[in-house]
């Protein structure tokens, strides 16, 4: 902590209690979607399944329990819709813009790692290169490049120096700075995105809507061409009950589509499955028929749609007399280095750190240079960074 920064003490414990009591901390967590109460009631209470149900009844009235087999079908339907929308809510569920990483926090003049929950209104929070912002802040002291794709799409670094705003969800490139925490929970920037990605919407289906326009047009005809049947059959006929009732229940249950509504489900919950193999998250279930009409897919730039992280999968060399000492060469740049950014996290994840060769004289990596670099003893220079500026 240099000289400026010695006079910021942050919140005391009394006062970060007094704001905890009066509800200004950052564990906001909003739930829009449908709860699974409303998921099982939006698919077991149907006019569709009323009506094979009444015919159920029947029956089961004259014990006709091997007439009963249809409802099997009726169970199964009623089964996929509910799993998969539950399993497309808990996914949805998931959705964070803001990481759940450790922040550190300048309270009573100490410096303490909280989790992002933890934080409250006026919280004075120390950010460095590579952290994300955990919500929305002012910057009262230092300077900082801003990565903010994860919430405009463009990777554009930004500067921000004291006054400055921070949004949540937003990276820091470079610099370090202190900031004050200004929104919390649901006045999050972040926080209001991820809510409006969370929000049910009504289906909009032409098949759901044939379909109930199906169950619809049969409920007005349904009970009275079932009480011309049942009564042709007992009283003019003179069958028995369970006869009459069980002729009655098998001309009426041409009436209602049960295989085709069968066979929709199977379809929509098939291709939501090899969609999830492909790591594609699917709402509800019948977005699929939308999909279906889609010639065209037009997708943003990757500092949307991904998760702002990067990995090293593998390494080239171009010269194979460092092979094998490459991973000691590394692991002592690291060793010595204090860039943090997220290239630096993704190697530092990857190789261990090394105290073989020492470094006499280090430059920090530059967002502006691309690069940044090192003479190890023993070595020579070494340098990371963009290719097209080591090279050229």
């Amino acid at each position: 902590m240099d000289r400026q920064t010695k006079h910021f003490s942050g919140l005391t414990e009394i006062e970060v209690n007094e704001r905890m009591l009066s509800g200004k901390q950052n564990n906001f967590e909003e739930n829009v979607a449908k709860t699974t109460k409303e998921i099982i009631q939006d698919n077991l209470v149907t006019l569709f399944n009323l009506l094979n149900l009444l015919i159920g009844i029947c029956l089961i009235f004259v014990g006709a329990y091997s007439n009963l087999a249809y409802l099997v079908i009726i169970a199964l339907n009623i089964g996929i819709g509910i799993f998969q929308e539950i399993h497309a809510r808990n996914l949805v569920a998931k959705l964070s813009i803001v990481s759940k990483d450790k922040v550190t926090v300048l309270r009573s003049g100490k410096q303490v790692q909280l989790d992002a929950t933890a934080l409250v209104i006026n919280d004075l929070v120390i950010l460095n290169a590579g952290e994300q912002v955990p919500s929305d802040m002012k910057v009262i002291h230092g300077k900082a490049e801003v990565n903010e794709s994860l919430l405009t799409g463009e990777s554009d670094l930004i500067e921000k120096v004291t006054d400055s705003n921070l949004l949540s969800g937003s990276y820091l490139a470079s610099g370090q700075c202190y900031a004050e925490v200004i929104h919390v929970g649901k006045d999050n920037y972040a926080t209001k995105i991820a809510a409006e990605a969370k929000v049910h919407k009504p289906v909009n289906s032409e098949l759901v809507n044939s379909i109930r326009k199906v169950s619809k047009f049969t409920s007005y005809v349904i009970i009275p061409l079932g009480l011309i049947l049942l009564f042709e059959a007992f009283i003019i006929r003179g069958n028995d009950l369970k006869f009459s009732v069980v002729a009655s229940a098998a001309a009426l249950l041409g009436m209602l589509p049960k295989g085709l509504v069968l066979l929709i489900s199977i379809s929509l919950a098939t291709a939501v499955t090899k969609l999830a193999k492909k790591r594609i998250l699917v709402q509800d279930m019948y977005s699929v028929e939308t999909l279906a009409h889609v010639d065209t897919l037009c997708l943003d730039k990757t500092g949307t749609i991904t998760e702002g992280k990067m990995k090293v999968q593998h390494a080239e060399f171009l010269d194979q007399n460092y092979l094998e000492e490459f991973p000691e060469i590394i692991g002592s740049y690291l060793e010595q280095s204090n860039d943090n950014n997220i290239t630096m996290q993704a190697i530092r994840d990857r190789y261990d750190r090394s105290k073989k060769y020492q470094a006499s004289t280090v430059i920090p990596f530059s967002s502006e240079r691309k690069w940044g670099a090192m003479y190890l003893d023993g070595i020579g220079t070494v340098a990371l960074g963009a290719p097209e500026r080591l090279v050229s």
